[in-house]
């Protein structure tokens, strides 16, 4: 990178922030073992066929996982359920399965949390470099709704928000 296109990275991350995001907690299971993590940089690329990107921190504990497994789940989480997304933010294994948090397995064996509005399973299809990330595709082979009542837990500027939250 030349000094013409340096950003300062809190400032770039700053910026990025004021960009709302919904919040899910992307799960595996590789080698009997349920795993999660907090994530924002999640996304639909394509409806034919049906394409999930997850971004993945090379320097995080679960690129790893993620370099070992064949599937994903994204759990989009409910307002409710920012305890959830502090956990899976953390850094480590938390000292009971998926934090203690219900779930049930998915078709692939993925965990799905109860209480999320909605998840998606996806068998991953290709891995590929992101500066320090690694962006993940992954092919939805199941998806569906749970608690449609309940509003989106949302990401802004650092912060939890919820729907009609002043900036």
């Amino acid at each position: 990178m030349t000094d013409q296109t340096a950003v300062d990275q809190r400032l770039f991350r700053d910026v990025m922030g004021t960009f709302a995001t919904g919040v899910t907690v992307v799960t595996l299971n590789v080698d009997g073992e349920p795993r999660g993590m907090t994530a924002n940089a999640v996304v639909s690329l394509s409806l034919d066929p049906p394409l999930v990107v997850v971004c993945v921190q090379e320097s995080g504990s679960m690129h790893e996982l993620f370099e070992r497994a064949d599937s994903f789940g994204v759990n989009i989480l409910a307002s409710d359920q920012q305890p959830i997304s502090d956990l899976f933010a953390s850094h480590g294994v938390p000292d009971e399965l998926m934090g203690g948090f219900a779930y049930r397995a998915g078709a692939t064996g993925v965990p799905l949390l109860d209480g999320a509005l909605a998840h998606a399973e996806c068998r991953i299809t290709e891995r590929l470099p992101g500066g320090d990330h690694t962006i993940v595709i992954g092919e939805a082979v199941d998806v569906a709704f749970g608690a449609q009542d309940a509003a989106p837990l949302l990401f802004h500027r650092g912060r939890y928000r919820l729907l009609g939250d002043e900036a």
